[in-house]
């Protein structure tokens, strides 16, 4: 349903910043990406956002589309992104109908809580295919687009920028890897090499002028992650490890994902933003789970949306 500005975008931005450009998100109908999407739209943009359920995918995108009157947004549905000639059909539909893909969000992925003895091959290979090669696929499908906007918007820093920015890219990853995270050992390789892909696209296509970037969120509140990897009843706990005091909201990932896309982030190129109230440098799952005495156990993680699943 339609949300108050305050919560998708914070008042510092100028409207119309995004006039005329179009970004292409995959994972767009989850709540971190649908938020970041929202307020690019707000701003001016068109977006095609990207997911494997269609009926969710279309109705996020008609909600999206409420954050601005005369926004397009596009739902394409029932699109994996380990599936490079599906996510290829959708980029070159997205061109077809709204122009251009200026921007592009990486963010579909796949997690599940289990320590490494629990997680069968086939699960290691899905979070991997998911995260890294479906990132991979983005990349491949949107690359031609993201160039030719690239062209048309590159800036030097000193004037204003007649036609806005374009040819930039964000990695959604997470802070897992940093120091390492029990019962994610699967999550954490698959983000370290999204983080790697990131920068190698900085390196390679930054000279033809594409900014490619990382958002690391950190715990985000009323988020399907959370959901998924906590326990309600141990959040209030884990807000304890928080150096901010509390969890994040996806304000606060869309707000970052404004500055990198826009004037303001011009010259931020291969870097990892964290957005995360500091909780990385305290660490871990905020004490949910008692280490090690939990892996020592045995025991299968409950009481959790996001436990390890018997079909994996």
């Amino acid at each position: 349903m339609p949300l108050e500005k305050y919560q998708y975008l914070s008042n510092v931005w100028r409207d119309g910043i995004f006039d005329n450009k179009v970004v292409f998100c995959t994972g767009g109908a989850g709540s971190i990406c649908s938020a970041q999407v929202r307020a690019l739209v707000h701003l001016g943009a068109n977006a095609c956002i990207i997911g494997r359920n269609v009926e969710k995918t279309e109705n996020m995108a008609k909600d999206i589309a409420t954050a601005r009157n005369g926004a397009k947004v596009i739902g394409i549905g029932a699109v994996d992104v380990r599936n490079p000639e599906a996510l290829t059909a959708a980029a070159e539909r997205c061109v077809r109908e709204l122009g251009s893909i200026d921007f592009v969000i990486a963010g579909a992925a796949g997690n599940f809580l289990a320590p490494m003895d629990q997680i069968s091959a086939n699960a290691m290979k899905s979070v991997i295919d998911i995260d890294v090669l479906g990132s991979w696929n983005t990349v491949k499908a949107t690359l031609p687009a993201l160039l030719e906007s690239a062209k048309k918007h590159r800036t030097d820093g000193k004037t204003e920028p007649p036609n806005g920015t374009g040819g930039r890219i964000i990695f959604v990853s997470a802070t897992l890897h940093y120091t390492g995270t029990p019962m994610q050992s699967h999550v954490s390789v698959a983000k370290a090499g999204v983080d790697a892909m990131a920068m190698a696209v900085a390196i390679e296509q930054g000279p033809k002028g594409i900014n490619s970037n990382v958002i690391a969120p950190g715990p985000i509140a009323d988020t399907e992650g959370v959901a998924r990897l906590s326990k309600e009843d141990g959040r209030d706990r884990s807000m304890k490890g928080v150096p901010s005091g509390r969890y994040g909201t996806v304000k606060e990932i869309a707000d970052a994902t404004v500055y990198l896309f826009s004037d303001a982030g011009n010259y931020v190129n291969g870097e990892v933003l964290v957005v995360d109230g500091g909780q990385w440098h305290t660490s871990s799952l905020g004490g949910q789970w008692v280490y090690p005495d939990f892996l020592l156990s045995g025991e299968t993680v409950s009481n959790v949306a996001g436990g390890k699943k018997s079909k994996l």
